[in-house]
């Protein structure tokens, strides 16, 4: 199955005047495609192919980067959630997920998930993007950002391409709200000052190349809608809400957006995370839709990948320029709207946006890690 790609471009178009039938009918469709698939890809006039490379030329470099240089951006004090998390510190859920693990045992064969045999051995970069609010209960969640030295195109390129993706992901997000029959800033007014982050992922396919290696385990990521530009190497398999696991193919100058808990929840600002499991908009909508579960691998596609890239003399780091949008920290949770009159509401309490990131970092034991691997 080809996950459906949406032009952004129409509803664009329409302005802030009363919407239409034909893109009323696209916002049902986004929603549709959300409640069913928990992923989306969209191409966004304001989001080129260059600006994509341009980002992943910068993180390339990055990575490539002695150990002991990125090291000091690594900020383990601020639960890492802003600077450089080392490969062996996130830990997928799965690992440690009794619960999911019964799920796992429980799937056809050709649907179970890969199974890590430890920490994901990928390195991530933590960027703000987005004013943060001067008042807050939640002051570590809202760190100033850190910048490598010897970068001087950093700030103004993490800036650029995580503002674009946000303004991409605000789209949807109205969109999504029309077609499930919500105002349609239901979703945006929360988002507001909250703590979105830049998080691209750097896997050294050098040392971790082996087909079948997991870069990031089974896991749903903890904030509200996550959205990722296309990667130079494949390998990124989502479930459907049917249960079927689809390896996403992300045409170039796509983006790829896939919910998150706090979508049903709002759930937090999973950063390095994506690989936790509840979604915020499963909370919002009170199950209506689920948070997405996905993996990375090394697939026999992103062999071949990596075969064309040494051919022609490229970067051996796989980076994803993910990018994790938050509900507002001291915002409340709950489900909007009629979902709040579903009999699966219950499930949904009010949880203040802050504190569900903080009890989900506890379970997948970011809190406590201080960095020693």
């Amino acid at each position: 199955m080809e996950v459906p790609v949406i032009d952004l471009a129409a509803y664009l178009s329409a302005g802030e005047g009363e919407v239409g039938s034909e893109v009323s009918e696209l916002c049902r469709e986004v929603s549709g495609i959300l409640r069913e698939t928990g992923a989306l890809l969209v191409k966004d006039p304001r989001c080129t192919v260059e600006d994509n490379d341009r980002f992943l030329d910068m993180m390339e470099k990055y990575f490539e980067s002695p150990f002991h240089f990125k090291r000091l951006q690594e900020r383990p004090n601020l639960h890492y959630q802003v600077g450089v998390t080392p490969e062996g510190v996130e830990i997928p859920r799965s690992l440690v997920d009794e619960e999911m693990q019964e799920k796992f045992r429980a799937m056809p064969k050709e649907s179970q998930p890969s199974i890590p045999i430890g920490p994901d051995p990928k390195w991530r970069y933590m960027w703000r993007v987005g004013p943060r609010p001067s008042n807050t209960r939640f002051q570590e969640l809202n760190s100033e950002p850190v910048i490598p030295d010897g970068f001087p195109e950093w700030k103004e390129t993490m800036d650029s391409w995580g503002h674009k993706m946000i303004s991409a992901i605000e789209v949807v997000a109205e969109m999504a709200a029309i077609g499930f029959g919500l105002p349609k800033d239901a979703f945006t007014s929360l988002m507001k000052q909250g703590p979105h982050l830049l998080a691209p992922t750097g896997c050294d396919l050098r040392r971790y190349g082996k087909e079948g290696t997991v870069f990031a385990g089974y896991h749903y990521d903890l904030n509200f809608l996550t959205i990722h530009g296309r990667s130079r190497f494949p390998g990124l398999n989502i479930w459907l809400r049917n249960g079927k696991k689809v390896e996403v193919k992300v045409p170039v100058g796509c983006l790829l957006i896939q919910t998150g808990k706090q979508a049903s929840w709002e759930l937090f600002l999973v950063q390095f995370l994506a690989d936790s499991g509840f979604c915020l908009i499963e909370w919002l909508t009170a199950g209506d839709c689920l948070a997405g579960m996905h993996e990375v691998i090394v697939t026999s596609r992103t062999i071949d990948a990596i075969k064309q890239a040494s051919e022609h003399n490229r970067s051996l780091w796989r980076v994803s320029s993910t990018l994790f949008a938050h509900i507002a920290s001291d915002a409340v949770l709950k489900p909007l709207g009629h979902f709040a009159e579903s009999p699966l509401s219950r499930k949904y309490p009010p949880i203040c946006a802050g504190e569900f990131v903080e009890q989900e970092l506890a379970v997948i034991n970011l809190k406590g890690n201080k960095g020693e691997s």
